[in-house]
């Protein structure tokens, strides 16, 4: 037929294919964690999986799901919700200013997951996953350098977008509309 790939019908009328083990490596993958054993609700969001974990179980939570073949951290960024402190949210999420969120994806089951933890505003701190996945060491900073929230266990958790010297948290909601400065540096001379 016309527009039909080389082969293609013989393809189709061939045998099933069986599908593949989950292998990356040498390692095989193991089945996906249950989120009720580290106290996570599972929710649907616009076709897509999200699981709202507790702050103490997020760091063995994020393991399991690598272990499981999510082998990927896409993007991990924070959100500040001073405007917005009765969102809405699974029942028995209790709501903190500060949200980290985390996407995950499994290029071996073609699959995405995005994981949400609640942070208070007096206590903002969370586990690193720089040792599970060592791209996030740069969204962790950032994170740490335009929110304020610490990652416990981080390499290097210092400024990364603004100077050493700055005082605050710009992406704050409660950081002072205008209050940034502007500064000039000194125009090259001639040369």
């Amino acid at each position: 037929m016309e527009g039909e790939l080389p082969g293609a019908a013989a393809a189709a009328s061939g045998p099933a294919l069986e599908p593949f083990p989950l292998v990356t490596g040498e390692t095989e993958i193991g089945p996906e964690p249950d989120p009720a054993a580290f106290g996570a609700l599972l929710q649907q969001s616009s076709g897509q999986r999200v699981l709202h974990v507790p702050r103490e179980s997020y760091f063995s939570l994020v393991a399991a799901l690598k272990n499981a073949g999510y082998e990927m951290c896409a993007d991990l960024c924070a959100v500040d919700y001073l405007a917005s402190p009765n969102r809405r949210l699974p029942e028995g999420v209790s709501p903190g200013r500060f949200e980290v969120v985390v996407n995950l994806l499994s290029l071996c089951r073609a699959a995405r997951i995005r994981v949400r933890v609640q942070v208070g505003e007096s206590d903002p701190v969370v586990d690193s996953i720089f040792p599970l996945y060592s791209g996030t060491e740069a969204m962790e900073r950032e994170a740490f350098d335009l929110f304020g929230i610490h990652f416990r266990g981080h390499p290097d958790l210092t400024r990364i977008l603004m100077p050493e010297d700055w005082e605050g948290h710009p992406l704050r909601k409660d950081f002072g509309i205008g209050r940034v400065p502007v500064r000039f540096k000194e125009a090259p001379g001639r040369r």
